[in-house]
């Protein structure tokens, strides 16, 4: 039996050549920085609310008025937003309102 020599091809030895993007690439230098979330305007006004709340009381939201905005995506948005604020708050809910008030 002969044994059989493999050559190795010879090639580009620096690995797989690179291909071609297929997305547009930007400069990291131009993008925003913060993050302006689909309810950003109604937690504003909440957060405005809530700043001259006396002690004891709470802001009732009706759940009606918050151009559909769901009741869980409420409480995440303004979760989200008082905890980057380090703000304490509790929140509570029925049928109808939500509830919201600084510890």
């Amino acid at each position: 039996m002969a044994k059989e020599r493999i050559k190795k091809k010879k090639g580009n030895s620096r690995g797989p050549s690179p291909r071609t993007s297929r997305y547009e690439r930007v400069s990291v230098a131009s993008l925003g920085k913060g993050r302006r979330g689909k309810h950003h305007h109604l937690v504003k006004e909440i957060l405005q609310d809530l700043e001259s709340l006396p002690k004891g009381s709470a802001i009732k939201i009706p759940l009606a008025d918050t151009d559909g905005v769901t009741l869980a995506n409420l409480r995440s948005a303004m979760h989200r937003a008082t905890t980057s604020r380090s703000l304490r708050v509790e929140t509570s809910s029925d049928e109808h309102n939500f509830y919201i008030w600084k510890l």
